[in-house]
């Protein structure tokens, strides 16, 4: 039986960049710094309620995303508006500006470093 989703995990060739990037441009908190195998790499660990999502050192890629709507996370905020605004003035380049999903909420679409898409939702009250 599948229970829940225990992880979303971004592959970079600069794991350390991107992880920085989610640290100080997206505000995220960083749980732990890890060594992965043996050569080197290494992984971040942000620890969100619900998921984590790790930021890991991989060999096989290179570059930006060339088809980064292809597979999205939701990071869901209490105040869309505010956290967007402090995330444009952090200088995150903005895909999609805040926009209503009809019985779902709010959604606002931005891109990291690596070309991957992220999103702000603010879900609306159950």
């Amino acid at each position: 039986m599948i229970r829940a989703l225990e992880a979303v995990i971004l592959s970079s060739e600069n794991a350390a960049k991107l992880a920085e990037f989610y640290r100080e441009k997206v505000g995220l908190g960083q749980s732990q710094e890890m060594k992965i195998g043996d050569k080197g790499e290494k992984g971040y660990d942000f620890n969100l309620k619900g998921a984590n999502l790790y930021i890991l050192d991989h060999s096989e890629i290179k570059g930006k995303n060339s088809q980064p709507s292809r597979a999205m996370f939701n990071l869901e905020v209490d105040d869309i508006e505010k956290e967007a605004e402090r995330i444009k003035k952090a200088g995150v380049k903005v895909v999609q500006d805040i926009y209503h999903v009809e019985s779902y909420g709010l959604i606002a679409t931005f891109e990291d470093i690596d070309g991957n898409y992220f999103q702000l939702v603010q879900v609306r009250a159950n």
